[in-house]
């Protein structure tokens, strides 16, 4: 299971587990209900400017989300152990992004009022860790990515079908060890990969829509619907959850270095 911790300024600090959501902004009270799993948290001296709902915490089984609602932006960095290094993304309504653990930082930009019309960026840090099991060892979270279900998921993608080939071109960064680049496969670079795979012919990839569709699908099966980046993504384009995404293909072994290797030999011969 996973824990989070979220600590600022002002507030007093607020610890949730896997199963569990945290709803914060100038006045999430007035906007949503807590119970069932769901706490309201009111940041401190927040500017009239900022979202009473600014965002929604989803604390998975094996990811946490961080989705984006308030009209404002907010800068979000990973500190310690972000996938190809620290990154910086910045946030904007209905946007979904995965925390990665260790300490996240999170900017609400001009969110804190200091003084009459004086502001100040808001900051609030969630630390995610791992919590113990029953005989108090540690579950860690990189050996629940490596020795949970890869098998078993590895088994709901069908082998040469339009979402395993993607898969492939999706991940092909961390399956040939070069991801320290923080943009995942565009949509075009991954139907052009495909085509050159199959001889000229890539199902209806052409489109971009299609490719969306189809990582969605993958996302799925890599995450599960429980903790999908995607599943909460109603409008607009999302670069963010295809890092995590791709990541999480190489290490479930959806696809391998070795399902790479066959295609590029069977598109030289």
């Amino acid at each position: 299971m996973l824990a989070v911790m979220v600590r600022g300024g002002d507030l007093h600090p607020v610890r949730l587990q896997s199963g569990e959501r945290l709803v914060f902004g100038r006045d999430p009270h007035g906007a949503v209900s807590s119970g069932q799993g769901r706490v309201a948290v009111r940041l401190p001296h927040c500017a009239r400017h900022v979202s009473g709902v600014l965002a929604e915490l989803v604390v998975g089984e094996e990811a946490v989300t961080l989705r984006w609602l308030g009209g404002n932006e907010g800068r979000l960095s990973s500190l310690l152990d972000a996938p190809g290094g620290a990154r910086r993304v910045t946030l904007v309504r209905e946007m979904s992004a995965m925390l990665d653990h260790g300490k996240n930082e999170l900017v609400v930009l001009a969110g804190k009022q200091v003084g009459i019309e004086l502001f100040t960026d808001l900051l609030l840090t969630f630390t995610v860790t791992t919590t113990t099991g029953e005989d108090g060892t540690l579950l860690a979270a990189r050996r629940r990515d490596t020795d949970l279900k890869p098998h078993v998921r590895r088994g709901l993608l069908t082998r040469h079908s339009k979402e395993w080939f993607v898969a492939l071109a999706l991940a092909e960064p961390w399956l040939i060890g070069d991801d320290d680049s923080p943009f995942p496969p565009t949509n075009r670079r991954i139907f052009e990969r495909v085509l050159e795979w199959r001889g000229g012919h890539a199902w209806n990839l052409d489109r971009p829509q299609r490719v969306d569709d189809a990582i969605r699908a993958v996302s799925q099966i890599a995450f599960g619907e429980l903790a999908d980046p995607y599943a909460e993504a109603r409008t607009g384009r999302i670069q963010n959850p295809r890092f995590a995404v791709g990541k999480r293909i190489a290490e479930y072994r959806l696809v391998t270095a070795e399902d790479l290797e066959e295609v590029e030999r069977a598109a030289r011969t």
